[in-house]
């Protein structure tokens, strides 16, 4: 049998609970992911057949260390494995092997954010519509809610409450049809299609509900409408289902995440048994009373209180500045003094922040002090233009049908291909109803379009043609088959004409070599190789986690709250604590009890990824729309307060008359003070020694 001993009472309770419907609360840093995989050993060791197990969860690095964990605990003599996987990853699985269903091609393309706003722009163009009246990522965004929704393209006309809507609604069946006709889903349709599929297909539902006996799923507290529907839908023959979560963490309500799924799990699912999960490992006892203070002012919530084992070494801390500029250099000096004199590495510190424009002050004072840094969701390696590129003629090289990728490399590099013979063409397409390279054919006949670029026309397919072949001959063969097609299309040598500078030259040189590492890593992976497996790996991968390189390098993190879910760092800064920015003005103009009791959550998320040192920081003052302006105080400080009433004190506030350092625990010039009641440190602070 599997040991237990390691588990404390709320986690063995939970990890011994193995039928019916099971809601674990797991709070912040109480062992959530401990729970899942022990109770998904747990199964096995009473003799469950590991792949009847499903789990679920929202990111690869989460998969991965679920798996990872459950081999440990597993061990390594059991032939078949647990189902670990992303809610997209599976839904790919599923329609590979059944999405002709649905009249689409079981080799069906994924598009990635580019190729979505590609087809967008032809969208909104079929119906006549400028950028004036509608970006295409307005029309991207919009599309994503109403399929986060369950809303079909041909159902999003009634539920139109606008003008911008009702024209939305055309451009998102123009779109629609634009990706069916390319054989392309988009990552929403993934959810969407799967769920469409088990509602119109009970002979396949039944196939994938006979195949999983218990069902778990982790962070439900994200999931949408869709992804309820399709758990409801692959549970409902025996209501084995577990899911682990935590409603005071559910912070992406912009992205269609329903916090009532997990408030109201046991009325979807009678007979459910409720296990909290109330033990914190992570923050000491300061951080937490803290951190349950302010989320007890959400009002629909279920009622938990975390509970610390780590004493407290130092108060929880709140410095107010002049403005901005004094937060992040004071902010940054401490981080400086930190690492050079009391040899805190640089990785154990985080700086918090609610938009993406306030990084901008920190990162200018990290480069002049020289910190070494990482600013967490700058651009993606796959989002730069070189590698979008090469992405585009492997995907063009798969699937002949995939126009978008095609349109963006017929002329790149420069092959005498102009913009108005391809227009021609394409226009001539969409009127008959047939393939751009059919097109090709009858203009060529026609002689509408000059024989030169015909013939240029003609030689990109035959070279297109000739590597589709390699690809699928020697699968293996992927990255030298990725090399010499970057030599025949001349794309090192335009590199090279394109930029003068030497460094610029070599960092783009560089980015196609890590491109070409980056496909031998999955051939040399991959059981079985292939251009499309390569190409479906690239489009599940998470393009918001870091590298484990970048994990492991001694830099301090500078990430949005959203990024910092489900991270943990010694010593926290949460700067930016002011009305408009925390809670965000959004949410304020929205007049909403829901909105701004998801800010409180994201603060809360916030403060919970301190482990031992949490300093929250404002500023009096700050430029806005050119001008300066007063700020005022965010309300999550007032309601972290022990006794509600008392004033935050504002003297002191740093004037930058003095750029020296004085002896204290506070950066030079800041305001530092505990909150109101706030526990003092049980041990003496690091800080309480020169030159804080």
């Amino acid at each position: 049998m599997l040991n237990l001993s390691g588990l404390n009472s709320s986690q063995r309770d939970a990890v011994e609970t193995l039928s019916g419907p099971l809601l674990v609360l797991a709070g912040a840093g109480t062992g959530k992911t401990r729970v899942i995989t022990y109770r998904m050993a747990n199964l096995i060791a009473r003799g469950i057949q590991p792949d009847r197990i499903l789990s679920v969860t929202f990111t690869n690095k989460a998969a991965r260390e679920m798996r990872e964990r459950a081999a440990t605990l597993i061990g390594g003599r059991m032939k078949r494995r647990p189902v670990v996987s992303t809610f997209h990853a599976w839904c790919v699985r599923v329609l590979r092997e059944d999405i002709d269903s649905l009249g689409y091609p079981r080799q069906f393309a994924i598009y990635d954010r580019g190729d979505q706003e590609s087809a967008a722009r032809t969208a909104l163009r079929d119906i006549r519509l400028g950028d004036a009246a509608m970006k295409p990522g307005d029309l991207i965004s919009r599309i994503s809610t109403w399929k986060m929704q369950g809303v079909s393209s041909t159902a999003a006309g009634e539920h139109s409450e606008s003008d911008f809507d009702f024209l939305a609604s055309m451009g998102y069946r123009r779109y629609q049809k634009q990706l069916r006709a390319s054989g392309a889903v988009d990552f929403d349709d993934l959810l969407l299609l799967t769920v469409q599929l088990f509602r119109e297909h009970p002979d396949v539902l039944r196939k994938y509900q006979a195949r999983y006996d218990h069902v778990q799923i982790d962070e439900y507290q994200d999931t949408n409408g869709v992804q309820f529907n399709l758990i409801e839908y692959l549970v409902r023959a025996h209501n084995n289902l577990c899911v682990v979560g935590d409603d005071d963490q559910s912070i992406y309500g912009w992205r269609g995440a329903e916090v009532e799924h997990i408030i109201n799990f046991a009325s979807h699912f009678p007979g459910t048994r409720t296990v909290r999960l109330e033990n914190n490992y992570r923050c000491t006892r300061a951080i937490l009373d803290c951190a349950n203070r302010l989320v007890r002012h959400n009002r629909n919530r279920h009622d938990k209180t975390l509970i610390a084992h780590k004493p407290a070494v130092s108060g929880v801390r709140i410095q107010v500045f002049k403005d901005e500029e004094s937060e992040a250099r004071r902010v940054v000096e401490e981080i400086s003094y930190l690492i050079s004199e009391l040899g805190v590495k640089a990785k154990q510190v985080a700086i918090l922040f609610r938009t993406n424009e306030q990084p901008r002050v920190f990162e200018q004072e990290l480069r002049r002090q020289k910190v070494p840094y990482q600013l967490v969701g700058g651009q993606s390696f796959f989002d730069r233009r070189e590698i979008r590129d090469l992405m585009a003629y492997l995907k063009t090289i798969d699937n002949h049908r995939d126009e978008v990728s095609l349109l963006r490399i017929i002329n790149t590099p420069p092959r005498g291909i102009g913009a108005t013979s391809t227009e021609k063409v394409l226009q001539n397409a969409v009127k008959k109803g047939v393939g751009f390279w059919e097109m090709v054919d009858e203009l060529n006949r026609l002689r509408e379009i000059p024989v030169r670029t015909v013939q240029a026309m003609l030689d990109f397919r035959n070279l297109i043609e000739r590597y589709r072949s390699a690809a699928q001959t020697a699968p293996d063969q992927l990255p030298e088959i990725a090399r010499r097609l970057m030599l025949d299309v001349g794309y090192e040598s335009e590199i090279a004409r394109q930029y003068k500078d030497e460094a610029q030259r070599e960092a783009r040189q560089n980015l196609l070599e890590e491109f070409i590492s980056t496909i031998a890593l999955y051939v040399e992976k991959a059981p079985a190789p292939t251009l499309s497996g390569f190409l479906e790996s690239m489009a599940l991968q998470d393009r918001d986690e870091e590298s484990e390189q970048d994990e492991e390098s001694d830099r301090v993190r500078l990430m949005t709250l959203h990024s910092a879910k489900g991270l943990e760092f010694p010593r926290v800064y949460l700067v930016g604590m002011e009305e408009g920015l925390l809670p965000h003005k959004r949410s304020i103009d929205l007049d909403s009890e829901k909105a701004i009791a998801e800010e409180r959550r994201l603060a809360y998320v916030g403060i919970t990824r301190a482990m031992d040192h949490l300093t929250l920081t404002r500023s009096a003052s700050r430029m806005k729309w050119g001008k300066r302006r007063d700020s005022i105080p965010s309300r999550f400080l007032f309601e972290m307060q022990e006794e509600p009433g008392l004033e935050l004190p504002e003297e002191h506030i740093d004037n930058d008359d003095d750029d020296g350092f004085f002896s204290g625990p506070t950066p030079p010039g800041a305001t530092d003070h505990k909150l109101p009641g706030f526990p003092a440190a049980s041990e003496p602070n690091e800080f309480d020694q020169p030159p804080f």
